[in-house]
């Protein structure tokens, strides 16, 4: 597999660093997914480096955090950030420290992180592109040593599986082991990680929903201790942790983990209430509105932020509406489930496209029980829906998460997949408004009307000429006096 263009880049940085006599090294993300034989998106470098000497050593970057040490390293087609060695002081907002001191020694840049597993630094040498998880053993690791508390390389260190290459892993808070074990574990006190930045509570849960991994049992009790905090961070920062829990794999597992450790009670209580609503057995056999939901999510793989959150809201408004009659009765729910969803979508400050795409699968998820009954305009109408491929898979979901019975699916994608080639859902119209005004209709409210209802037809195939479309009008609607509309 050929390098990525950011993967060169950071080579080539990093090739460029040592050269001019400094330490550099991959950190952080990629080299997590790279020992997990996963690609990276993004490859960041840390260095002993100041920003202003990486600044001379590639011209074109720019600075992206000054305060921090933080450079952006740029060529034609990729980025890269480059970071200095630093360690943190006091975090007064919890978010960012109120100041940072440079360092030498890549120890103390290891020891502010958040995570373990993200607390690996790798020299990846002249090694080629990595195609596989990383065989680990004790003989092939840098580890500090005791007596100096420096870096002492021990031997040759990782090598990916089948393909030996040149590179060395430094690994001071037990990444490697977690990796191994598939744990989520804080990086020293993580009462005190999380303090220091209230977002990485969010964090913990991604990274373990993404990886299937564990949050190990200190780190997850903190972060039950200290959930509230979540409210002081941005709308904005949660909101993008929310989309990529439940977007990169494991939505029904970083549901269950926010819901456990009281994160989803502070974010969006009005998910957490759905537990204990009971639904109708003959239509939910899988039991009430939370599991439902959380069948769907489990189902739903790496969807688009708008499938997914439509997926998460598509049946928030039946707490609010829950009540018993003849049976188990949810009247309204849609309408209320639209009202919610509108609220947290803003809440959240999600962009208005996005929120109006959340809303119209809240707000037709329920019309395709009764595809099998409604007239052939009435469907090529809820077919041509913007992005109507979601609703269409929201309804796959919100099926197999209950009664498992998929007619009304088939029926509707054999008849999108056929009228769309056919460019049958959206034809060009038979008449406008301008045609009625110069068949001699005074322009109004009823205009509206007599235009959808020539759609109608259309649609259904009775009428297919402008000629026959006015004609048709002119029966339906006289003319008064051969000047207006009734």
């Amino acid at each position: 597999m050929p390098q990525s263009q950011a993967e060169s880049l950071a080579r080539q940085v990093i090739a460029r660093l040592r050269s001019a006599g400094h330490q550099a090294w991959l950190v952080g993300g990629c080299v997590r997914d790279l020992l997990l034989g996963a690609s990276p998106k993004d490859f960041d470098i840390s260095t002993d480096a100041r920003p202003d000497r990486i600044m001379d050593l590639f011209p074109h970057s720019g600075l992206v955090g000054a305060h921090f040490g933080v450079v952006l390293v740029r060529d034609a087609f990729a980025q890269v950030e480059v970071a200095t060695f630093r360690s943190d002081h006091e975090y007064e907002d919890g978010r960012r420290p109120t100041s940072v001191h440079f360092e030498t020694d890549p120890k103390a840049d290891v020891l502010r992180r958040d995570f373990t597993i993200n607390g690996l630094m790798m020299d990846v040498g002249q090694a080629p592109r990595f195609s596989g998880p990383m065989r680990i053993s004790p003989a092939n690791l840098a580890v500090p040593d005791p007596a100096e508390g420096r870096v002492g390389n021990v031997g040759q260190a990782l090598s990916p599986a089948n393909s030996p290459a040149n590179f060395t892993v430094l690994d001071y808070v037990g990444g490697r082991a977690d990796l191994d074990a598939r744990l989520i574990r804080a990086i020293g006190d993580p009462d005190a990680r999380f303090r220091e930045d209230h977002l990485r509570l969010l964090r913990a849960v991604r990274f373990a929903a993404r990886l299937g991994f564990t949050i190990e049992q200190a780190t997850f009790a903190a972060i039950r201790r200290h959930a509230a905090l979540i409210a002081r961070v941005s709308a904005e920062r949660v909101r993008d942790e929310l989309v990529r829990i439940l977007t990169e794999g494991g939505a029904a597992y970083g549901l269950d983990l926010l819901d456990q450790s009281g994160l989803l009670a502070t974010l969006l209580p009005e998910i957490a209430a759905m537990h204990g609503v009971e639904q109708p057995p003959e239509y939910h056999p899988e039991g009430d509105v939370w599991t439902h939901t959380r069948l769907l999510l489990e189902r739903l793989g790496r969807a688009t932020p708008t499938l997914a959150l439509g997926a998460l809201l598509h049946d928030v408004g039946k707490p609010p509406v829950f009540r018993v009659a003849d049976r188990i009765r949810f009247d309204g729910h849609v309408e209320k489930g639209v009202e919610m969803s509108r609220a947290i979508l803003t809440r959240l400050r999600f962009s208005r496209d996005d929120a109006a795409q959340v809303e119209s699968l809240v707000a037709h998820h329920m019309h395709f029980k009764d595809v099998g009954r409604m007239k052939e305009s009435t469907l090529k109408r809820l077919m041509r829906l913007p992005r109507f491929d979601e609703h269409l898979e929201l309804h796959r979901l919100d099926c197999l998460a209950s009664s498992g019975h998929l007619e009304n699916y088939d029926l509707v994608k054999r008849k999108f997949e056929e009228m769309s080639a056919a460019d049958e859902i959206k034809p060009a119209p038979l008449i406008t408004g301008a045609d009625l005004i110069a068949a001699g209709y005074r322009p109004g409210p009823r205009f509206g009307e007599i235009l959808s209802a020539v759609e109608d037809a259309q649609l259904e195939h009775r009428l297919s000429t402008p000629a026959e479309a006015l004609e048709w009008v002119l029966g339906e609607w006289p003319l008064e006096d051969g000047k207006s509309g009734r």
